[in-house]
This record gives C-alpha cells, sequence and structure tokens, in this order.
C-alpha cells in the first residue's frame, strides 16, 4: 500500500497493519503458514507439470480429491507432512522443495 493512501486510511480512524498482526500470529506461526502456503504452490505446479489431475495425484496419496484441492489452498487443516509427501508424489525433488522456501522467504522479506 502506498503512503498517501495509508495515511488517507489513518486519518480515516482505520488501524492499517499486516494479516499477521489482525491475526495476532506470532513470528513462528506466521512462518508456518508462509512454509505451508509455499509448498502447496509447489504441489499444485509440479502436479500441473506432470499433467496429473488432483484426483490422480489422490490416488498416490490414498485420500481425496478434496483433500488434495484443500492442500494446494493452503487450508490449515492439512498436515505440513502431508504436504511434503504430496509434493514428491507429484514428482517434486528435494531441491524443488528448497528452492520453494527460499523463494517464498525472499518474496515474504521484501
Amino acid at each position: 500500500m502506498d503512503a498517501k493512501r495509508r495515511k488517507k486510511l489513518e486519518a480515516a480512524g482505520f488501524r492499517v497493519g499486516t494479516v499477521a498482526d489482525f491475526l495476532e500470529l506470532t513470528v513462528e506461526e506466521a512462518a508456518l503458514i508462509d512454509l505451508k502456503l509455499s509448498l502447496g504452490i509447489l504441489v499444485r505446479s509440479v502436479r500441473k507439470r506432470a499433467k496429473l489431475s488432483q484426483q490422480g495425484l489422490a490416488g498416490r496419496l490414498h485420500s481425496s480429491q478434496s483433500r488434495v484441492a484443500k492442500l494446494e489452498a493452503g487450508d490449515a487443516s492439512v498436515s505440513l507432512d502431508l504436504i511434503v509427501k504430496a509434493a514428491f508424489a507429484a514428482g517434486a525433488k528435494k531441491a524443488d522443495l528448497a528452492n520453494a522456501i527460499v523463494k517464498r522467504r525472499r518474496v515474504a522479506a521484501g
């Protein structure tokens, strides 16, 4: 948000902050959410590159299509270990996971 718009909102009585501020997340909670989102994005891109449907990936995971959809969307109910398992089942390598984490951290820090 640009400074002009921020000042205008604050002058109108609004408090401007981050999502983490609004949700009162700890640094650790925000980092975990960021990690899950970046890995979910990786799963989707690797799955599509492999020309796998959500149903096809779900079959490899012995799970459901709706669970894969939740995983890719960053749903809080999906465990980190399932996200990593899905990435590998879709064809990701360890380096892909590492790159997704590093890339996301750069974006979040910027």
